[in-house]
């Protein structure tokens, strides 16, 4: 059964979603962005899988047909969903499903996620 399903826009990949400064690692503009619009766009599930096992299908639609490591996103991606307040960790993430699927003007990416049963 799910609990949630939404879309979101197709994310910077961990290459464009830090940068480096003197201090170490920050979050790049391209990253702030996405996940700004991730909390925009996702603020009324807040709280929806607090204190759940869960299983995730990520369903990628690239917005060209340049080559690209499907677990490239996962971070930018994972992280914003946390951050939103979608769930309170990513470590509550016990099955994780990531599908390419065709090529969409400007690229999405739609997100199932369920409960996970202690047998999965």
């Amino acid at each position: 059964m799910d609990i949630l399903r939404f879309q979101l826009p197709y994310p910077p990949s961990i290459n464009h979603y830090y940068k480096r400064t003197p201090n170490g690692l920050a979050l790049s503009k391209k990253g702030i962005q996405y996940r700004h619009d991730a909390f925009y766009l996702l603020h009324k599930h807040r709280n929806h899988c607090k204190d759940k096992r869960l299983a995730v299908t990520i369903n990628l639609f690239p917005p060209d047909k340049r080559r690209r490591d499907i677990d490239n996103i996962l971070k930018c991606l994972l992280d914003s969903m946390q951050h939103a307040g979608v769930y309170d960790d990513d470590n509550q993430i016990d099955m994780l499903t990531i599908i390419r699927r065709h090529v969409v003007k400007d690229g999405s990416v739609a997100v199932w996620i369920s409960e996970c049963s202690s047998s999965e």
